[in-house]
């Protein structure tokens, strides 16, 4: 498989990520089957793509006149058979339950011919560890990030069966829908940012149960240094900036430690018990309640796209 043999791609699961990975292969000029096995969520998705490139073209990050070109693109069906038929590119995005993709895996087995590429988007499962054997020279990871129709990142493990030439085109493909694809030479349980994530939250909980300050405050001081400094910076180059003498000073010294939390820290789970999911219910560390989701969501978009364009050039390059 080469990178101009892909054509049509197939996305299974149009659910939160679904659907605005289904979006960025047709911005990307792919032709787009988009699966499900349920008529209303893909009804919903196409709802959902009409409106994030509304957002776009509000934002000037697309140019409304080819709004219906893009919807045109993308198809939708809650047959597998159909979604796959002619395909050479298969992004798996189905639940988050290894019995879910083990089957979805075992019927594309049935379906699909050896030469067709699949990736997973699975996060907390080894997907590696479900797909049949035989499938693995031409499995992936393409790991998206929510809002994956705004957040340029893609995480990209191979196997260590992987074929090179194939991981090449997947890094390819993701390129041209505008997506920073990142390689991982070798896959990982939490791949790179989960794992990073997992470390911060660590910190977020002892803090807030702590009372060292509150959620508007964290959130205030990380907006208003780490994230910035981080676009241009990352977390490597930084320790060059200060000074690896420190870094390796403060190691040694151990004049911090790395909190203990437990398995159900109280300040996320008692908003868990209380059925407090964040935006999806209305409340959560912030409350959001007596405001439309869809007006919050579209809020959370347009300040995303704002920071995106204004640093997108950063991603890339290095001091």
């Amino acid at each position: 498989m080469k990178f101009e043999d892909v054509k049509k791609i197939a996305v299974l699961g149009s659910g939160t990520m679904g659907h605005g990975i289904a979006q960025r292969y047709a911005m990307g000029g792919y032709e787009v089957h988009l699966y499900d096995v349920m008529e209303a969520a893909l009804e919903n998705a196409e709802k959902m793509i009409r409106q994030n490139l509304e957002v776009f073209a509000e934002e000037d990050w697309f140019d409304i006149s080819q709004l219906e070109t893009v919807m045109g693109r993308i198809s939708y069906t809650t047959s597998l058979e159909e979604a796959v038929k002619n395909i050479q590119f298969v992004q798996e995005s189905v639940p988050e339950k290894p019995e879910i993709k083990k089957a979805t895996y075992e019927q594309l087995d049935q379906l699909l011919p050896m030469d067709v590429i699949i990736v997973s988007n699975a996060s907390a499962l080894n997907p590696f560890e479900l797909v049949p054997a035989r499938r693995l020279p031409m499995f992936s990871t393409a790991h998206w990030f929510a809002p994956p129709h705004i957040v340029p990142l893609v995480e990209v493990a191979r196997g260590e069966e992987t074929k090179e030439e194939v991981t090449e085109v997947i890094l390819q493909v993701l390129k041209k829908c505008g997506k920073a694809a990142v390689r991982m030479d070798k896959y990982i349980k939490g791949y790179i940012i989960n794992r990073l994530q997992l470390l911060l939250n660590t910190e977020v909980y002892y803090l807030l149960e702590n009372g060292v300050c509150t959620p508007e405050m964290l959130d205030m001081a990380v907006k208003a240094s780490l994230m910035p400094r981080g676009m241009v910076l990352g977390l490597v180059q930084r320790m060059d900036f200060t000074g690896l003498d420190i870094s390796c000073s403060n190691l040694i010294n151990k004049s911090y430690q790395i909190p203990e939390v437990s398995d159900r820290p109280a300040i996320i789970f008692d908003h868990y018990d209380k059925g407090e999911y964040g935006v999806k219910t209305g409340k959560g560390f912030f409350d959001y309640s007596g405001r439309d989701k869809a007006e919050v969501l579209k809020l959370r978009d347009q300040r995303l796209i704002q920071v995106l364009k204004a640093s997108e050039d950063l991603i890339d390059k290095q001091v």
